[in-house]
């Protein structure tokens, strides 16, 4: 009797926590609808970017057209007579020059890249928002990008329109390009930046898995890209092989980065500070400069910060954010300048160490000599001859610029030596010379462009272009 009064009280009290957990949940179910119905002001957004502020397009499309100009007459041709994109397979298209800034989202999968797209441009809760999950759901590169209409573009499309700045990633392969996917669409951000969301990082993953070669399409964003938001979560701070190796491939662009600690507001403060060293403790061997990279705190979606936490802090950093990206959208023609001026001195160094080589070539062959074993001697070891060395001591170039000797080793390895010419050769009484011309874009043209833009004077053309000095041009290389 006692035993069955026993077990007919066990199995109400049982009951009633069951009851009391199921209310429970419900209740705390009701308070995170409720939490999550509440929308932020997004004001802020608007007035931070300046929608409203008109820019002056003719301006723009005058510096633009400029730009154009100096590149295919004074950097191009020596690009084209030395093969400057076999040695580092980047040939700046027209859409290039032409192109927005490029703002690109990289990350662990599901910390929030997508959601941040989607708060920005205001597109939640419409039928055009970016799928996003717990779960990883972006599989594809998604651009972003300006449009009369709504509507996809698929990466076939994007690759094979030349007046994109897509075209180039036709070499990564037909399985990528089935994994690159555009959207356009009408808005007062996107006339000014182009947004990329690329898949998330999954650790445990191979590379063979994702069927075409994701750090190389990474590393073509990454070089083009204005502004690098790196996101992170409070769920993933632990850094595997795969991250490791996309920081690896963000040496030397640490002033585009930026680190984001998105989904901020799920912690309290204590826990939060925690996580903030968390984070850098874990990227502190994947950075290795003076300087940290800006790091942003906050939750970008479109909901309320939850309760009792930092919501102050995180507004205020979530403004500095759209203020730094307002500041490269200002500083696009000027950083596009800088871009070609730095592929311009790149470019200059590669015909100078070609014609180096051409030189010692020509001065090492004799009439028993065989021109292989020659050459091959002088490209196995080219510190014995002074190539690089003679580069440093004859014209104004930095050591740091310099390429890696190997990279000649195969560049020379699909390009016979005989095929280039020596610089002293390459001037023509209308063209000029490839030498002179490609100098004076870098240290004349460029920066009276820059000092226009900055000026706010109207960028146009020099007094010789106007008129025509009808100068011979003089080879400074040919012997008297």
């Amino acid at each position: 009797m006692r035993g069955l009064l026993a077990a007919t009280m066990k199995g109400r009290i049982v009951s009633v926590c069951c009851l009391l957990s199921l209310l429970l949940s419900q209740a705390t179910a009701e308070e995170e609808e409720d939490f999550t119905s509440v929308l932020r002001d997004t004001s802020h957004i608007e007035e931070t970017l300046r929608f409203a502020t008109e820019e002056k397009a003719a301006d723009y499309a005058a510096a633009v057209q400029r730009l154009r100009k100096i590149y295919y007459s004074s950097i191009k041709p020596m690009e084209q007579a030395y093969k400057y994109n076999e040695l580092r397979q980047h040939e700046i298209s027209d859409g290039e020059i032409t192109s927005k800034p490029m703002v690109l989202f990289l990350g662990p999968w599901s910390v929030g890249k997508s959601s941040m797209i989607n708060y920005l441009l205001g597109l939640n809760d419409s039928p055009y928002q970016l799928y996003t999950g717990a779960e990883p759901t972006t599989s594809e590169f998604t651009v972003i990008m300006h449009g009369e209409k709504i509507r996809s573009v698929e990466g076939i499309v994007m690759a094979a329109d030349s007046s994109r700045s897509f075209s180039p990633l036709e070499k990564f392969g037909q399985n990528f390009l089935e994994k690159l996917i555009g959207i356009e669409m009408p808005h007062k951000l996107l006339e000014r930046v182009t947004f990329v969301d690329t898949p998330g990082i999954i650790e445990n993953r191979k590379q063979q898995e994702r069927g075409y070669p994701f750090n190389d399409v990474c590393q073509w964003f990454i070089d083009r890209a204005d502004l690098i938001f790196v996101v992170f979560d409070p769920t993933k701070l632990d850094v595997g092989l795969e991250l490791e190796m996309l920081f690896r491939q963000l040496k030397g662009r640490e002033s585009q980065i930026r680190i984001i600690l998105n989904k901020a507001d799920n912690l309290a403060t204590q826990d939060l500070m925690r996580v903030y060293g968390a984070l850098f403790w874990s990227l502190a061997p994947l950075i290795n400069v003076t300087e940290p990279p800006r790091v942003y705190v906050s939750s970008f979606w479109p909901y309320d910060y939850a309760p009792d936490t930092s919501r102050e802090l995180f507004k205020r950093e979530e403004i500095s954010l759209l203020e730094d990206l307002n500041q490269v959208i200002e500083n696009r023609m000027e950083n596009k300048i800088a871009f070609i001026r730095q592929h311009g001195i790149r470019v200059r160094i590669h015909g100078l160490l070609v014609d180096r080589y051409v030189q010692t070539f020509k001065e090492k062959m004799s009439f028993f000599s065989d021109p292989e074993l020659v050459f091959k001697e002088i490209v196995d070891d080219p510190d014995k001859f002074y190539i690089f060395k003679s580069i440093l001591a004859k014209t104004n170039v930095s050591k740091f610029d310099l390429p890696n000797r190997d990279a000649y080793r195969d560049f020379f390895g699909i390009n016979t030596i005989t095929n280039f010419k020596s610089l002293s050769s390459q001037c023509s009484y209308i063209g000029g010379c490839l030498l002179d011309k490609i100098e004076k874009a870098i240290t004349n043209e460029l920066p009276a462009l820059l000092s226009s833009i900055n000026s706010g004077k109207q960028p146009g053309l020099s007094s010789c272009e106007a008129t025509g000095c009808g100068e011979k041009p003089k080879n400074r290389y040919r012997k008297n």
